[in-house]
């Protein structure tokens, strides 16, 4: 899955959620997660993206990319 790291500081900021309480719902490393709202990780595991979207209580599609058909 492609994340949409726009979407995921927005939804997380909207629910004034820190990084470090992001990190601490999904499990994963704060840098990474980091990286991911930065775009610097263009495709990551779907289990991953699935851990961000359950932490941020969404669905997985309201923070990837779209997928070119």
């Amino acid at each position: 899955m492609r994340p949409n790291g726009l979407a995921i500081r927005a939804i997380r900021t909207a629910q004034k959620m820190s990084l470090r309480e992001l990190e601490e719902h999904t499990g994963l490393n704060r840098g990474y997660l980091s990286r991911m709202e930065r775009g610097r990780i263009r495709e990551s595991a779907d289990e991953l993206v699935r851990k961000v979207a359950n932490a941020l209580d969404v669905i997985p599609e309201a923070i990837t990319h779209k997928e070119k058909t």
